[in-house]
């Protein structure tokens, strides 16, 4: 993938992630293991009886796909983007296993740096989407990317 720079970047442009991610019943139970180990997570039983009625991902791993799927994406194409903040953090709906999901980000505002002329902050709106393009989470988020040199 062809390197991008800050310059390259248009407002307005949406992002789409080339890759997919399949939630599993196994990825939901090995994610909750080690990073939140609430019973909705674990178990059926528990999660039969819990607010979802089922078991369902944490919204932590729904995140952790996104970032995957959108730094595999030509938004990183420069290996070089650096996350600022994460703002407007939102888990719309229960993400559960057997959804694909999918991301996409859209350019919200571009701005140099002022302190670093070699760098430029992109503020996003990244969506994640499971089947049908149900939006599952949505965040707003500030990166900085590499100025052209």
């Amino acid at each position: 993938m062809a390197g991008r720079y800050y310059e390259d970047f248009r407002l307005g442009e949406v992002i789409v992630s080339p890759e997919t991610y399949e939630v599993t019943r196994d990825n939901v139970r090995a994610f909750a293991v080690e990073f939140d180990p609430q019973p909705m997570h674990l178990e059926d039983a528990a999660a039969q009886a819990s607010v979802f009625g089922e078991l369902t991902a944490s919204g932590w791993q729904t995140l952790a796909a996104t970032m995957r799927m959108m730094v595999l994406s030509p938004l990183f194409a420069s290996g070089e983007v650096v996350g600022v903040g994460i703002d407007k953090l939102r888990w719309l709906k229960p993400v559960l296993p057997g959804y694909v999901l999918t991301a996409q980000a859209e350019i919200l505002e571009m701005r140099p740096s002022k302190s670093r002329s070699d760098r430029g902050y992109l503020r996003l709106r990244t969506t994640t989407y499971g089947p049908d393009r149900l939006e599952v989470a949505t965040q707003e988020q500030t990166v900085l990317v590499p100025r052209r040199p």
